[in-house]
């Protein structure tokens, strides 16, 4: 017998926004290369996109932003505004994606932390926060980047895990991850 958890996304995404929340205040500013952080707001949008319609993504999106710009000394929106427009995007994007795709998980998501990233350093560098054009791409941008990517790679990798097992493993399109009834 099949049971139908409608509310096992809201769950999910309630659960995934708390602990990302508090790896952005209680972690983030404690791991740094360069004068780059972690952004965990970036991981949050680019984990839970997937499971939301485009509306509800940028939303879900800008929320997380505005968290992140609250917790940050950043002008208030700017971040808001770069993470709703990737949510949308990965959302849009996403839809059509077949569940259990790493690698292409994988590479959507560091395409979207490297454009936020870039995007959100220079806007800074444009109101007068940031050094050098040297500083804000090599020093804060690329290890953004790069230390986002590192921590998105669990999430990623779970949420392409766990959205494979379901009441469907085994049966057509995206059931079961590389078994299936046709092709062992």
């Amino acid at each position: 017998m099949q049971v139908a958890d409608k509310n096992r996304n809201a769950r999910t995404i309630v659960v995934l926004s708390i602990i990302c929340l508090v790896l952005q205040l209680a972690l983030a500013p404690n791991v740094s290369i360069g004068n780059g952080h972690a952004n965990f707001a970036l991981v949050f949008v680019v984990s839970s996109a997937p499971m939301l319609s485009p509306g509800t993504a940028a939303v879900a999106g800008f929320v997380s932003g505005l968290l992140f710009d609250l917790s940050s000394t950043a002008p208030i929106g700017l971040m808001a505004f770069c993470l709703s427009v990737a949510a949308y995007a990965l959302s849009y994007e996403g839809r059509e994606r077949v569940p259990g795709e790493f690698g292409l998980a994988v590479a959507r998501g560091a395409i979207a932390d490297l454009g936020v990233s870039l995007v959100y350093h220079l806007a800074m560098l444009l109101v007068g926060q940031g050094g050098s054009f040297f500083d804000v791409i090599f020093l804060r941008a690329l290890p953004t980047a790069l230390l986002t990517f590192l921590f998105l790679l669990p999430f990623v990798f779970f949420f392409s895990r766990v959205r494979t097992s379901g009441p469907n493993l085994g049966s057509g399109v995206g059931g079961g991850g590389r078994l299936s009834r046709r092709g062992l």
